[in-house]
Formats: structure tokens, sequence, C-alpha cells
């Protein structure tokens, strides 16, 4: 523990940026999560409603109740394919494709790249703050002369070289927690895409069972062969 008082005391124009950037990437580490909190839906509880307000109200009523939801799902994704409900279940299934890359995709990885490059960007000052410090003490140590000063000399130099490492030590402490952070938020917004998927075929399935969907125009009766001559 003393040594890193030490590093923060002696190597403080690295340890005030590395401690700097820890406390961002925490604080978006929060920040990220909170936007997931927020993002989420009770389907289970809200497709009855959708439901509902299908067989009531239409698709307005539908519109109307997934524009007062705060998750994306039925907030962008829902209000997608309701809005092009009129022109086909294909019409839909675009619509929502372009709601979730265009809409719901960068909202989902928002604060990811910037958390996975403080990771990486703490490393590797970390990394330069240890090899400054070990070039300043072999040098301190390559101009010392030869006696008992020479020997007190070095074993100083031995203990400010235990000290170089803090600066790795505290860049690794900051970025694997950031990248185990970026692994999960990563999952996490894979597990939500498929969801998504699964609540956009219950939608279009919904709103066929209630006839709010165009029916297809008929296919033309081939014409025999014999029939044009």
């Amino acid at each position: 523990m003393n040594a890193f008082v030490n590093f923060f005391k002696n190597d403080w124009y690295f340890a005030v940026p590395m401690t700097v950037m820890s406390l961002v990437a925490f604080a978006l580490v929060a920040w990220r999560f909170l936007l997931n909190v927020s993002a989420k839906t009770d389907m289970d509880s809200f497709m009855p409603d959708l439901q509902d307000a299908i067989k009531k109200h239409g698709v307005a009523g539908a519109l109307t109740l997934c524009r007062e939801e705060k998750g994306l799902i039925p907030r962008f994704l829902f209000v997608a394919g309701l809005e092009a409900a009129g022109q086909g279940a294909a019409a839909m299934r675009r619509s929502m494709a372009s709601a979730i890359e265009l809409e719901i995709n960068p909202r989902l990885n928002f604060l990811l790249a910037m958390i996975l490059a403080i990771a990486k960007i703490a490393t590797m000052v970390g990394l330069l703050g240890t090899v400054v410090s070990m070039v300043q003490t072999f040098s301190a140590i390559g101009d010392t002369k030869g006696g008992a000063a020479a020997t007190k000399n070095v074993t100083d130099q031995s203990e400010k070289i235990g000290l170089a490492l803090c600066a790795t030590a505290m860049g690794l402490v900051t970025a694997i927690p950031l990248v185990f952070c970026h692994v999960l938020f990563k999952d996490w917004n894979h597990r939500f895409e498929l969801r998504m998927k699964a609540a956009a075929q219950k939608l279009i399935i919904l709103v066929q069972n209630k006839g709010n969907l165009p029916n297809a125009p008929p296919e033309k009766a081939a014409v025999p062969v014999a029939a044009k001559r």
C-alpha cells in the first residue's frame, strides 16, 4: 500500500491522469448500466395490454400505447411496425428491421466504444509510466561510482523499480474490470436483439389475427395455352 502512496507522491504526473481515467470509465459503466435498465420492458405483461388495445382500438390505439412506454421495444420497434401495418406484413418487417439498425442498435452500443478505448489506453499509459520510471532508475544506477555510497544508491534505486511497476498495476486494475463490463454489455445487447426479433414476430401475428393487415392481391389465373391459340 505504501508503494501506491509513494507512486502518487513521486510520479503524480502519471498517477493523476490514470486516476481520472478510472473515475470517468466507471462513471460511463454506471451510465450504460442505467440505460440498459431503462431500455427493458416486461413483455409478459405488456403483450396482453397490446393485444387488448389492438382488439378495442385497432392499430391507432396500439400506437398510442406503445408511444407511452419507455422501453426500446415498444417505443421504437413496435411503433415502426404499427406505422407500416397498412402496407402489409412485409412492410412491417422492413420497417422494424430499419428501426433496429438505425435507432435501437446505436442506443444499445452508446458508450461501449468509449469504455473499451479507456481500458486499452489505461493499460498503455501504465506501461509507459513503468518504462519511463525504469529508464530513469537505470540511468541513475549507471551514473553511480563504486564504494559504499554506490551500494546504497543501488538499493535505493531498486526500491524505485518496484515503485515503477505500480503504474502498470494501476493500468491493469483499471482495464480488467472495464473489459469485463464491455463483454457483459455486448452479451446483453446480443440477447436483447434476440428478444426484439421474437417480439417483432409476435406483433405481426397479433396484427394479422386482428385483420388489420391488407390482404395480398389475388394472383391472376393462368391462361391455358390452347385458349391463346
